[in-house]
Parts: structure tokens; C-alpha cells; sequence
């Protein structure tokens, strides 16, 4: 079993930056774990929404139109985390953010929740304006 725990989240102004983390245990990660970690967002009102996703390998990312250029996953298979940098925060980012995890040796991207097996608890990022 894995858990994953988020964390970083908060209350920011629009034009400014946060960096989530998700870190994840129960499950030992050597450098042949081959996964895809992934961040949503779910805004009040809202469906669920992809965000970001990282390969085990970190040299390949995916992103939504929405946070391209704005946002930066990265990994740190040492730490068993992923990070989420948010810059140029606007307030339409507000959400709860999620991470999810999903083994795979697979090289297409998941962007839909029901595709990753282990999720956060999420974490509350607010925007004002």
C-alpha cells in the first residue's frame, strides 16, 4: 500500500508563487520504481482536473493549457516527493490540489483520475485578487 501526503498549500495573491509537495510512503522506491505522479485540482462546484504529471525518470513532463508556462513539476526520487511550483498564480487556480500516483512501464500520459490508484488528502491553495 502507498500513501501519499501533500503539503505547501495556502493562501497567496494573485502573481504570486507556491510549491506543493507530495511525498509518498509504504512502498520502497528504488531507481527501477517506474510510476507517474500526477497533481488535479478541484475547484467548489467543479469537476476534477488535470494538472501536471512527472515520469519516474524526470525527464518527461505533461501539463495542462491552463498552467503551461506557470507551473513546474520536478521530482526528487531520493525523498520519494514531487513538488508542484506555482508561479503567476491567478485566482481561477484556487482549488484543492491532489497528487496521485500510478505504477506503470508505460510511456503514454494519464490525465484522468480513475487512471491513478493512490491519492493525497489534498491540500487547499487560495488566490485572492
Amino acid at each position: 500500500q502507498v500513501q501519499l501526503v501533500e503539503s505547501g498549500g495556502g493562501l497567496v495573491q494573485a502573481g504570486g508563487s507556491l510549491r506543493l509537495s507530495c511525498t509518498a510512503s509504504g512502498r520502497t522506491f528504488s531507481r527501477y520504481t517506474r510510476y507517474v505522479m500526477g497533481w488535479f485540482r478541484q475547484a467548489p462546484g467543479k469537476e476534477r482536473e488535470f494538472v501536471a504529471a512527472i515520469r519516474w525518470s524526470g525527464d518527461s513532463t505533461d501539463y495542462a493549457d491552463s498552467v503551461k508556462g506557470r507551473f513546474t513539476i520536478s521530482r526528487d526520487n531520493a525523498k520519494n516527493t514531487v513538488y508542484l511550483e506555482m508561479n503567476s498564480l491567478k485566482s481561477e487556480d484556487t482549488a484543492v490540489y491532489f497528487c496521485a500516483l500510478r505504477f506503470t512501464t508505460s510511456d503514454r500520459w494519464y490525465r484522468g483520475g480513475y487512471e491513478y490508484a493512490y491519492w493525497g488528502q489534498g491540500t487547499q491553495v487560495t488566490v485572492s485578487s
